[in-house]
């Protein structure tokens, strides 16, 4: 029997290409196929979708007519991420080239699926947190590991809870038994994935296991050198959090902190359980316990009723905080979502005014931030190659690109900065 191809294509966060690898992994081991880079050659076609935008909806539909003019005879095409989820069945119905959906909570059922024509399986309570998945890893020296799938917030804004379902956390042992094989492996680095990370632990009858005692016991592994995580939420961020944070050596020195927005108004409407004040006060905290660290966030920009006044108020967060790196957007009605159904939704073209606003203050913070990097010496773990141009990150988050002839992949190496891009930093091996 000859082996069958597989393509994939991801869209959106690190989970979805975490399900990605569980989807290859699963159908590389445990059915006849190898993957391909070749849409046209592919005997089977996937896309994992997100849904936390309008946009990467509206390319699913584009995807699979562009996937349907070019694939082979008796080829399949299926749908699978947050966006099968909230759609199920209405995706075949307006794309019969579409063979199968699979929900993000079904990942560990895509042999049935693929077997099982018009197949629809998106049970958003479906528990697969004890499934042992077969082993693949796009990045052989950086691991990506979900220690809970789902969330229980009730943000307004946000359908996650509605495609990945409630909040599980994954057994410890699991966890670390993943994260061994991983370092065993070559990886030095692995990145803790979860909605919440910092509210592991959550239904455990165990209290004392939560996201610190996972951080500790994933840094005593051997071999594992970095550890990041995302995305913490500010209401979990306790103490306990933070002064781990700061202090574990191999805990990298970026904490990606969702802001969402700098008014405790807006903050209250978008249902997000913290004010303004107590966001300051942790940024603060971890600004001052760990000068080194840098601060990411996510922003939206004119979510319903925000007034011009409360815009403001995110602006001067965002002078205050200083933050190194932003992820920013401009309020997107979500279906299934309460905020989709509030009054006073901003206008689109004030929505665009206060985007590009944020996102002019943020470019000259970043490249502030940029600048401060040169003349330090960085360790860099070497991601990817381009002839004899490499890149990696420091564990702060900077991108730097430099020149060696060395094999030097998945290596940590030392790195003096000597110039400060917009994008990227600029550097030379020491």
């Amino acid at each position: 029997m000859s082996q069958k191809l597989l393509y994939i294509e991801t869209l959106g966060c690190a989970m979805n290409v975490r399900d990605s690898e569980h989807i290859i992994a699963e159908l590389t081991e445990k059915d006849n196929y190898a993957l391909t880079t070749s849409p046209k050659d592919a005997d089977l076609i996937i896309i994992n979708t997100c849904s936390v935008r309008e946009k990467p909806v509206q390319k699913l539909f584009s995807e699979i007519g562009a996937f349907k003019k070019i694939k082979k005879e008796g080829a399949k095409i299926g749908v699978c991420g947050c966006t099968a989820s909230h759609l199920g069945e209405e995706i075949i119905k307006k794309a019969p080239a579409v063979n199968f959906v699979l929900g993000a909570r079904n990942v560990s059922k895509i042999k049935s699926a693929v077997a099982k024509d018009k197949s629809v399986e998106i049970d958003i309570n479906y528990d697969d947190s004890s499934y042992m998945f077969g082993e693949y890893r796009q990045n052989d020296y950086k691991a990506l590991i979900n220690i809970s799938i789902g969330c229980d917030k009730e943000c307004a804004y946000c359908i996650v809870p509605h495609t990945r379902g409630e909040e599980v956390s994954i057994p410890m042992e699991l966890i670390l038994r993943e994260a061994k094989k991983a370092a065993d492996k070559g990886a030095k680095e692995v990145v803790l994935l979860g909605q919440n990370v910092n509210n592991y632990g959550k239904g455990f009858k165990d209290k004392s296991i939560n996201f610190t005692a996972l951080l500790r016991e994933v840094s005593k592994i051997d071999g594992i050198e970095r550890i990041r995580f995302t995305s913490p939420h500010p209401l979990h961020a306790d103490d306990e959090f933070i002064e781990e944070f700061a202090k574990n050596p191999k805990i990298c020195k970026n904490m990606h902190f969702p802001l969402q927005a700098g008014s405790s108004k807006v903050l209250k409407d978008m249902r997000r359980g913290y004010t303004k004040e107590w966001f300051l006060s942790k940024a603060a905290k971890i600004r001052e316990l760990c000068p080194e660290a840098t601060i990411s966030t996510d922003i939206i920009v004119g979510f319903p009723g925000e007034s011009d006044e409360e815009f403001l108020e995110t602006m001067e967060v965002v002078e205050k905080v200083g933050f190194e790196f932003m992820f920013s957007f401009a309020y997107s009605p979500r279906p299934l979502t309460k905020a989709a159904n509030m009054p006073n939704q901003v206008d689109e073209e004030i929505k665009k005014m206060r985007l590009l606003t944020l996102q002019s203050a943020q470019l000259k913070i970043q490249e502030a931030a940029h600048k401060r990097q040169v003349g330090k010496v960085e360790k860099i773990l070497v991601e990817s190659r381009d002839g004899d141009i490499y890149f990696g990150k420091t564990g702060s988050g900077f991108g730097v690109k430099f020149e060696s002839d060395k094999e030097l992949l998945g290596q940590l190496v030392d790195v003096e900065i000597t110039k400060a891009g917009r994008h990227a930093l600029s550097g030379h091996l020491i």
